[in-house]
């Protein structure tokens, strides 16, 4: 049985990959580093910036201590707000979605961006109230395909179920049921579109709903359920076959 959702933000719900990788190509322009489109989206996609930055370092044999790391982070978050500000963002489908998940499960967001960058985005599509926790990239030590993320994430669901029912056990003047009503890793659903996001979520314990928006079929095959887009998306029937399966 689903009782939480945890979504990916880049690549399921906004088109920003291609603001990404253009980022990611004028921040390395200095050092010499280009970033092909078949190797952005092959395998690097799902990455968070550091780990993205320290993998192009140390295959170009460029230095990479961490405050170089920490200074490119910088320079291209400045590149991309630029790049975000003025870009439709959301997938055809994704506020509808998120608006119906939400009314049916805690919702919290897992992502490999810097937390203003998921911030600005959740409030400009009118998606922030939708989510009860974000875990963004200075969140956690280890990004994707770490379980990390989304285990961090689950964990503040929990901290929040938890002072929800104790806010409720007060006003009806009960005792707050015992650790029963924990949210385990098992009853998760992540909402992902990448390899590495899919292999962080699996790691994590959790199932997995693959969005085709940045890879294909082919590559997401370790995910429970694999979808076009969210036209095609029943969250019903999704639960439906999740809950047939052992």
């Amino acid at each position: 049985m689903i009782r939480a959702m945890i979504f990916d933000l880049d690549g399921p719900l906004v088109d920003t990959e291609p603001l990404h990788f253009a980022a990611f190509n004028e921040t390395l322009a200095p050092l010499g580093i280009v970033i092909t489109r078949e190797d952005y989206y092959g395998r690097l996609v799902g990455y968070d910036d550091r780990g993205c930055f320290q993998i192009l370092l140390t295959e170009h044999r460029v230095s990479s201590p961490t405050d170089k790391i920490e200074e490119l982070i910088q320079r291209k978050s400045v590149v991309y707000q630029q790049l975000i500000e003025d870009t439709e963002l959301l997938y055809p489908g994704a506020f509808e979605f998120v608006q119906r998940c939400a009314q049916r499960f805690p919702l919290a967001l897992a992502t490999g961006t810097l937390a203003h960058e998921a911030e600005f985005i959740l409030a400009r599509t009118g998606l922030r109230e939708s989510f009860v926790e974000i875990v963004a990239a200075e969140h956690v030590l280890s990004g994707k395909p770490s379980a990390a993320p989304f285990l961090t994430a689950l964990e503040r669901l929990n901290e929040a179920h938890g002072a929800r029912l104790t806010a409720l056990s007060a006003r009806v003047g009960e005792p707050r049921p015992g650790g029963k009503d924990t949210i385990e890793a098992r009853q998760c659903l992540v909402v992902e579109d990448s390899v590495t996001g899919v292999a962080a979520a699996r790691a994590a314990g959790m199932k997995v709903l693959a969005l085709t928006h940045t890879a294909s079929r082919a590559d997401l095959a370790d995910a429970d359920l694999i979808c076009e887009g969210f036209a095609t998306v029943d969250l019903d029937q999704i639960l439906r076959t999740l809950a047939a399966r052992p």
